[in-house]
């Protein structure tokens, strides 16, 4: 039960902000430095850098499971497993347990979360590619979903922007659906990666095109933060990195905003709702619920940044009801929760390469291939089967029997294994853009609260028709490419328990920009449409999906947005 004492904190802030993830870092730092007095609120825990990464610099074999997920994990984290890969022992203590926080599928749709300071932005998968005009445009031009507000020149001045601070290498390639960047010198590709780049070249004439992904890792120099350095090829990334090689809220934005003097960081604060004043229609502050005391709390601030991630801050939208907003904030129209999207994937192929059994490879690399979209952008890359596009992430690694049995990781039969690797194999993954559909939604269920006694998310969503013909090419596309290159053994596959939605941990949509208040949440400037001292940068913003990774994305919006809200706030208009 709640604490029915409702303490109003007597200090007031100039912003408010929800979340310390990839957008609340952002929203953090260039807040502060703007010079505005900031509360950064986190439900969870606080993770210190470098202090608060246990399993950085353990191996394999300190582990009891080898990795592997315990027993004790499964059970409590039965949803986070759905993955395969989040619940391994280096790093499952970094998402959540799924007893502790439920939630409810109408519709299967498996919900990554990462309760900490720093959120998901110290596991996620760092592949750093921009939005074209190409994706901006698709919805206007094919008459689905609402028309973004913005285009391609009003984000690339905020793309470089945070590229230059955060680090990103890859390879630039003049292509207009994937964007020229502000790139670190990349990573190499090895010699059956490199294969495959030059028989894609020969043996297709639609533009496709083999490169090293764009990740966000440093290669070369620095980069602001708390001793941020070049990475060193150690592939434990999801455990936290110790170096800040890549780019992470605890290594980068937060620490820069914490050293204005102007960052207050409230950990284990539960925001459930903003605080909406009749009188002066607008947003007043938001309350918490202190996640150990359940002491209720309200702060007071003239603006309120929402980045507690996609789900979450359609949650706190939709609780947050006032005589103005009966049926929660900006919602007006039953927009708040709707057009929930996520990126598909687990299609593809897979291949064994022969005949480079001399060749090996340095370093573990903690990137892979790209093959930007190709389909869908006029001549003969059109199809009639769907609509819209996807990509290709994956490698080539050699592996041996030693990685796959735990007897052999030791003593005379390693040693053999490391003398005499194993074959080359391939994989490519495709990853595809989701069309924004009214029917994929999440709503509240008040019957089902949490320990804290606010309601639970249901969830009712999945792909649909135009996703799952564009699975089909993705399947086939994958082994022409693998088989045009001459590799064995070429596999195509689509998994069809790995089809929910929320598997690509990319999940967004729900209070969506536009440029009509009854068809949108937001505004060009990610600002509530009926409450424009109230911002969303997270996810929930993007009113259709692309095919790229967005989380540059969401940086780019949030500085945008934050330096729009200290100027509203200049001129006294918020």
């Amino acid at each position: 039960m709640l604490n029915e004492k409702n303490d109003v904190s007597t200090e007031s802030y100039d912003a408010i902000v929800v979340g310390t993830g990839i957008s609340g870092g952002w929203a953090a730092k260039e807040l502060c430095e703007k010079g505005l007095r900031t509360l950064v609120l986190e439900r969870g825990r606080d993770v210190k850098h470098v202090v608060d990464y246990p399993t950085a610099h353990m191996d394999d074999w300190d582990f009891p499971n080898g990795i592997e997920a315990t027993q004790h994990t499964k059970t409590r984290k039965f949803k986070q497993h759905r993955t395969g890969y989040t619940t391994k022992e280096p790093h499952q203590h970094f998402f959540v347990d799924d007893i502790k926080h439920p939630y409810n599928e109408k519709r299967r749709f498996d919900w990554i979360r990462g309760y900490h300071v720093g959120g998901r932005s110290l596991m996620w998968g760092r592949q750093s590619y921009r939005l074209s005009d190409i994706d901006f445009e698709a919805n206007y031009k094919e008459g689905i979903g609402v028309d973004w507000p913005v285009r391609y020149k009003d984000i690339a001045p905020w793309y470089d922007k945070v590229e230059e601070f955060i680090g990103v290498s890859g390879e630039n390639l003049g292509l207009p659906q994937l964007p020229d960047q502000k790139l670190l010198k990349p990573m190499n590709l090895n010699c059956v990666e490199e294969h495959l780049k030059l028989k894609l070249q020969e043996q297709f004439d639609d533009g496709r095109l083999l490169t090293i992904g764009r990740t966000a890792h440093i290669t070369e120099g620095t980069k602001p933060g708390l001793g941020r350095v070049e990475c060193q090829y150690r592939d434990r990334c999801m455990r936290g990195c110790p170096y800040g090689a890549y780019f992470s809220s605890n290594s980068s934005t937060l620490p820069t905003a914490s050293a204005t003097g102007l960052m207050t960081l409230r950990p284990h604060s539960i925001v459930y709702e903003i605080i909406y004043d009749e009188a002066l229609e607008k947003a007043t502050g938001v309350r918490i619920i202190d996640a150990e005391t359940k002491e209720k709390i309200e702060y007071k601030a003239k603006v309120i940044f929402l980045c507690a991630s996609a789900m979450a801050s359609n949650s706190i939208l939709l609780q947050s009801k006032s005589k103005r907003f009966p049926n929660g904030l900006g919602n007006d129209y039953d927009q708040v929760g709707r057009q929930l999207m996520d990126h598909h994937f687990w299609v593809g192929a897979t291949a064994i390469a022969e005949g480079f059994e001399d060749k090996y490879y340095k370093g573990r690399r903690a990137n892979g291939l790209y093959i930007p979209r190709f389909r869908n952008l006029g001549g003969n890359t059109n199809t009639k089967d769907f609509v819209r596009g996807y990509g290709y992430q994956g490698g080539a690694t050699r592996s041996s029997i030693s990685e796959m049995v735990a007897e052999l990781k030791y003593g005379p039969k390693l040693k053999e294994a490391i003398l005499s690797p194993g074959q080359w194999n391939i994989n490519l993954l495709a990853f595809g853009e989701t069309l924004p559909n009214s029917n994929n939604r999440m709503y509240l269920n008040y019957e089902k609260t949490d320990e804290w006694g606010l309601p639970t998310i249901t969830f009712d969503a999945d792909f649909g028709e135009n996703e799952l013909a564009m699975r089909k090419d993705m399947k086939l596309q994958a082994m022409k490419m693998l088989k045009a290159a001459g590799f064995k053994n070429v596999k195509g596959y689509d998994i069809k328990d790995r089809r929910a939605m929320g598997l690509g941990i990319h999940e967004m949509g729900g209070a969506r920009m536009g440029k009509d208040p009854k068809t949108s949440v937001l505004n060009k400037h990610n600002q509530v449409h009926a409450c424009k001292n109230v911002y969303v940068t997270d996810g929930a913003f993007m009113a259709s999906s692309g095919c790229q990774n967005p989380s540059l994305t969401y940086m780019a919006f949030t500085a945008r947005a934050a330096h729009n809200a200290a100027k509203q706030l200049d001129k006294k208009l918020i």
